[in-house]
């Protein structure tokens, strides 16, 4: 198992970087770092479980969003993007997979706003009544600055941030 020291800068940009994920954005459920193809997994739920057609469409409107957002930004055409969808029980589990190095902070406030459109009030969210929006700013701030980061070291380790009872947790996996 790999030693890792309090300073190492790598990992406290990688938990810093989720932590400030999680903690702007109350929709997302869970977030990865895989460090094997250095990219980003997003986990959202909704409740209920919806039509086929209607995950069909939700998906597609995602990947040609995000598609649209990158050549609008003049960004590369070979980012890797993965939407995935299922379900359990009466909750439809949503997972959106990008690669860090194409990454950027507004597309992630793109993603949730498309969300928040389309799912309404079935997007599953831990909301936080006590930030305040000068601390939204400085996550977002944070987002920006730890991204730029991550895309420039090459991290060794997998990170896993999740909520938990209006907490955010980080761990090495």
């Amino acid at each position: 198992m790999p030693q890792y020291q309090q300073g190492d800068e790598r990992i406290s940009d990688g938990v810093n970087l989720l932590i400030s994920i999680l903690v702007r954005y109350p929709e997302v459920g869970t977030i990865r770092f895989d460090p094997l193809s250095h990219s980003l997994k997003f986990t959202f739920m909704f409740s209920g479980i919806p039509s086929e057609c209607k995950i069909a469409t939700l998906q597609n409107r995602l990947l040609d969003s995000i598609h649209t957002y990158h050549l609008l930004n003049g960004e590369k055409a070979n980012s890797i993007v993965r939407v995935h969808i299922s379900t359990y029980e009466q909750v439809t589990i949503l997972t959106v997979i990008r690669d860090v190095y194409t990454f950027t902070k507004g597309e992630i406030a793109l993603l949730i706003a498309l969300l928040r459109e389309q799912l309404k009030d079935r997007l599953i969210t831990d909301q936080n009544e006590f930030l305040l929006e000068e601390d939204l700013l400085v996550q977002e701030e944070l987002i920006e600055n730890m991204l730029e980061n991550v895309k420039k070291d090459y991290a060794e380790h997998s990170l896993i941030g999740i909520r938990e009872d209006g907490r955010v947790l980080v761990f090495n996996k």
